[in-house]
């Protein structure tokens, strides 16, 4: 699904990937960790075609997302949800009317939103907050709500970013359950962090990275 060949990305004071090359099978589950820095984000921005590389080329299934032209940016960003530390949610709308606003973005009508969105607040145990707004939800909550909105218009690829960082033990528990969840139900996930626990219990496979290098691609990592 995706490959980087000889991918380096060299700033001016700085060179945040150095020579990376690795691919993902369509769906795999896998771990980026590393130290703050050392190019996990790099990474994923490149996926999404929102930066691109000093050297080297970077493809998604037969697209090379080097020669993306902008108008076909918006069709290979609609097969990838994104899930952020932050979560990035839509503060003056419900839990339902922030997916819904998804769902409106890549044309669904609203009998498909007013079908489809219950079902996926069920899928992370949210089915009880459909109508409440963000600040009336925990941490987790607001989290799995996130996943839902970038699980909702049926991606081909999941890429969380560091999606337990602000969590307790328990709700980074949660999120990382309902991250296997949606793997097994098809969904390509790479997830970056650098949470040994999280690692450890999803006992797939691990990139690791150190200044922009991958030094450690593990099958079942640790």
């Amino acid at each position: 699904m995706i490959y980087f060949n000889n991918v380096s990305k060299i700033y001016k004071d700085a060179t945040a990937l150095d020579d990376v090359t690795f691919a993902v099978e369509t769906g795999e589950f896998v771990s980026v960790v590393g130290h703050s820095g050392a190019g996990k984000t790099t990474l994923t921005k490149m996926i999404l075609a929102e930066e691109m590389p000093s050297l080297g080329t970077i493809f998604f299934e037969s697209v090379n997302v080097n020669e993306i032209k902008n108008k076909d940016l918006t069709k290979l960003r609609r097969r990838i949800g994104v899930v952020f530390q932050d979560y990035r949610l839509l503060a003056n709308k419900t839990a339902y009317e922030n997916i819904a606003f998804a769902m409106e973005a890549v044309g669904k009508t609203e009998e498909e939103i007013r079908s489809d969105v219950p079902h996926v607040l069920e899928l992370v145990d949210l089915s009880n907050r459909i109508y409440h707004f963000p600040d009336q939800m925990s941490g987790g909550e607001q989290q799995r709500l996130a996943i839902a909105r970038a699980i909702i218009n049926q991606p081909e690829l999941i890429i969380a970013d560091e999606p337990t960082g602000n969590l307790d033990p328990v709700n980074t528990h949660e999120i990382v359950q309902i991250l296997k969840k949606i793997n097994d139900l098809g969904t390509t996930v790479i997830l970056t962090t650098h949470n040994r626990g999280v690692i450890e219990s999803i006992g797939k496979r691990v990139i690791t990275m150190e200044k922009g290098k991958i030094i450690r691609d593990s099958k079942h990592g640790k």
